[in-house]
């Protein structure tokens, strides 16, 4: 057995060690589903990263920055993960206070309505079942790739690894093994990228060549290399898609089951805001980090095939044996954290939200449910071809146009109706899975500007604002929503909001400091490398890449002024209001 195999087989069973032993910390159905609504800061940061961080960041948009796409992903700001703190702040926060057990649940309680209820269950296991059907295949390709196991043996393997300390552990399980292997994978990725771009001559070094890299020309430039042979004709078809797909995302970050839904955990909302800031900067970086070892690869070797195998093949070609295993380690534990947090949110669904029940379940009834989820999924993964990275473009978005709207309007719109809330969930996954469908077949190809996000997003506000119009909402859901709004007295504390405010001053800094360091590290070696510096060694500002440098400072303070308002607005004890309402929990649906 070699070290490679060793380190990953020695981080597996760790893992599922752990895991089982918060197993037998599992008391009560909210111990198992929301982790007893008590968990600190820096396990809801854990979770939210790791669950994020899956083999599509480490696989499929490494592979996609390698072939073509660095100066695009490097120079965008990241403008989806934004939605971490727009949605703490306008849904999370909120979506606490409900105290339902999945946010499905929440979505029923808000409407009174079941059928709701059960539609996003429906949602929820179709898309987060084919999300898990892709982290499981992805950590099976990288197991068979490492070791002497066939991918049939690896599938089994990994799904092993994750299914029976999730079955067991539920949420208590899932948010701590998540915590560790953000630690791994964040800690070995860092150690790893400092090893190669230090071989490379520097990150500024290793830019300017990119600069010049004429195997493949462009792809250092802020649109990637575009035109004939690829997705997008010209750069500004780029930036649409671009720009299209990272607004869809947001919208997934922003009431998406496997990031909102964590916020169902945290101990209280001061919690829920400062992880959800956290974690942004966080996930910058590390994409950041991924998305440039992706691309600079290139300056070793160009031709690796697939090119999802890029991380994989410097790990063990660039770097000592040691640390490559360790990073190979840290790459299955970001697999294997994504596939636990979506099978349990699968196996909750399936338990929780799809049959109307008169008492909720017994703990090994949903233990057993979750083992049937986890069968399908085994099963499915032997059937359907992996695709990592487009296949996950196709199914994340769904929660952009199917949840988007009904999700931010059930906490802010005085009008929405359950008959729209409910017809606009199902109409804005149709309208985006359709179209996704018939062009990820081949059947057609939507113009970016046409992104089947905006369709289903486009016919979801449709449909609520005309079956809003017909309905009216009942006394019990205005209570409800009502009641949505009143700050929990708890948490309307100076010394708790004093610590919160940290988090956005944070965000402030970093869209301070960040400008600086992309004209540094990034830009100006790029024009060295182009040609295009001004003779002075001065910033040339009539380039695309000269104006990206400043999108990061535009992003990331906007938010941090944002949070910082509203954070004080709501929970300063001076400053807060809690309005009445006469909502009574026990007439609640």
């Amino acid at each position: 057995m070699d070290i490679f195999t060793l380190t990953i087989v020695i981080s597996l069973v760790l893992f599922v060690v752990i895991g089982n032993y918060a197993g037998k910390n599992v008391k009560s159905l909210d111990d198992y589903f929301v982790a007893g609504r008590r968990a600190p800061t820096f396990l809801i940061v854990g979770t939210l990263v790791a669950s994020v961080m899956s083999s599509v960041a480490f696989l499929g948009e490494a592979g996609f920055t390698y072939d073509g796409q660095l100066g695009a992903y490097m120079l965008f700001p990241s403008t989806s993960a934004a939605g971490y703190v727009i949605g703490a702040l306008f849904f999370g926060r909120y979506l606490r206070r409900s105290r339902a057990t999945t946010v499905a649940d929440f979505f029923g309680q808000r409407f009174n309505s079941f059928r709701v209820q059960r539609a996003s269950g429906i949602i929820i296991m179709l898309s987060i079942g084919i999300y898990l059907l892709i982290v499981t295949q992805g950590a099976s390709i990288l197991l068979a790739d490492l070791t002497e196991l066939t991918y049939v043996q690896s599938l089994i393997v990994v799904w092993l690894s994750y299914t029976f300390f999730t079955m067991y552990a539920g949420s208590k399980g899932v948010i701590l093994t998540d915590t560790l292997m953000f630690l791994m994978f964040t800690g070995a990725t860092l150690v790893f990228a400092y090893y190669i771009v230090s071989d490379l001559g520097g990150i500024a070094a290793s830019i300017e060549n990119m600069a010049q890299l004429e195997s493949k020309p462009g792809i250092a430039s802020w649109s990637g290399i575009v035109g004939p042979g690829t997705e997008w004709p010209t750069p500004m078809d780029y930036l649409i898609w671009a720009l299209v797909v990272d607004t869809a995302w947001s919208a997934v970050y922003i009431v998406g089951p496997w990031q909102a839904g964590r916020h169902l955990m945290a101990k209280d909302e001061h919690v829920v805001l400062r992880s959800a800031m956290y974690a942004l900067i966080i996930v910058a970086l590390l994409q950041i980090i991924i998305y440039g070892l992706g691309g600079i690869v290139n300056l070793v070797k160009t031709d690796i095939t697939p090119s999802e195998t890029v991380l994989v093949w410097a790990a063990r070609n660039l770097v000592p044996e040691f640390l490559g295993a360790l990073v190979l380690a840290g790459i299955m534990a970001a697999a294997l954290s994504s596939a636990s947090t979506f099978l349990s949110l699968v196996g909750f669904s399936a338990s929780n939200d799809i049959v109307k029940r008169k008492k909720p379940l017994e703990l090994g009834s949903i233990r057993f449910i979750m083992m049937i989820v986890g069968i399908v999924v085994l099963l499915a993964s032997f059937y359907f071809p992996p695709n990592i990275f487009w296949l996950m473009l196709f199914v994340g978005t769904v929660y952009a146009s199917s949840w988007g709207p009904v999700g931010l309007m059930s906490v802010w719109s005085k009008s929405i109706t359950e008959s729209a809330a409910y017809w606009g969930m199902i109409t804005g996954f149709v309208f985006n899975v359709i179209p996704a469908a018939l062009e990820y077949l081949g059947y057609i190809t939507w113009p970016s500007y046409l992104h089947p996000a905006i369709i289903g997003t486009v016919i979801s506000l449709i449909t609520i604002g005309i079956l809003s119009k017909r309905g009216a909402v009942t006394e019990q859901e205005a209570s409800y929503r009502i009641k949505l709004h009143i700050t929990p007295e708890e948490d309307c504390d100076a010394k708790k909001t004093r610590i919160t405010m940290i988090a956005p001053l944070a965000l402030l800094l970093y869209g301070c400091t960040m400008p600086f360091l992309v004209v540094h590290f990034y830009i100006k070696p790029y024009q060295r490398g182009t040609g295009e510096i001004l003779a002075d060694g001065a910033m040339n500002w009539q380039t695309g890449e000269a104006w990206f440098s400043l999108a990061p400072a535009i992003v990331f303070l906007s938010l941090g002024i944002l949070a910082a308002i509203v954070i004080r607005r709501s929970y300063h004890p001076q400053t807060s209001y809690h309005p009445k309402t006469s909502y009574d929990p026990k007439t609640s649906r």
